[in-house]
């Protein structure tokens, strides 16, 4: 566990509640399986926009032609480049905890954002794992039509998709981890598959 995380998460503990694991996702710009997707749509997109664009200024067009296109084209840049780094953002502020009660996913773009998950109440839980371990787990039904969205931050996709713990290592074990504290497994660090972060600031 991270000692950063840790941090980030303690005050949205409840009173006795233990935590078992803290993680985040990668850090700086990454690519998504749904980039093999979305990279020909908004290249089309904003090759068509800008296309469009191009063409209603070297032609002559009136101010409304102009000005027409102007959003399509800084949606088709913000699709093709924009939409990497806001995602890289986003991903700094996120952190992922498992406690004994719940699953918390704490970030936001803005203002700090907390979703709570009951372990109680989890029912569809899945693990997408990659050969060298690191892998997602997402919590709920998945939308195959919005897949290809996910880390666009595109306003009101986020709360259409399954929250999920993305790209973390170890992914399987965070999984079994999970699965342990549904069955009331929860007997602590030392029977747990992770070690207990320490803090460095701190006498052994």
């Amino acid at each position: 566990m991270s000692l950063d995380d840790e941090i980030k998460l303690k005050p949205e503990l409840g009173s006795g509640e233990r935590l078992l694991w803290s993680g985040a996702p990668p850090q700086g710009v990454i690519f998504r399986s749904s980039d093999v997707l979305m990279v020909p749509f908004s290249l089309l997109w904003g090759g068509f926009a800008i296309f469009w664009e191009y063409t209603a200024i070297t032609k002559g067009a009136d101010l409304f032609f102009a000005l027409w296109g102007v959003p399509f084209v800084l949606v088709g840049l913000y699709m093709i480049f924009g939409r990497f780094f806001v995602d890289s953002y986003l991903r700094s502020r996120t952190c992922y905890g498992v406690t004994d009660r719940r699953i918390i996913i704490l970030g936001g773009l803005f203002n700090r954002e907390v979703k709570s998950l009951s372990l109680q109440g989890l029912n569809d839980l899945s693990l997408s794992e990659r050969p060298d371990g690191r892998g997602s787990i997402t919590f709920g039904p998945s939308n195959p039509m919005l897949a290809m969205w996910s880390g666009t931050a595109w306003p009101g996709v986020s709360n259409k998709l399954a929250p999920a713990f993305e790209q973390i290592d170890q992914a399987r074990k965070v999984y079994t981890l999970i699965r342990d504290a549904q069955r009331g497994d929860t007997g602590g660090f030392g029977s747990s598959p992770f070690p207990q972060a320490t803090d460095p600031r701190r006498p052994a």
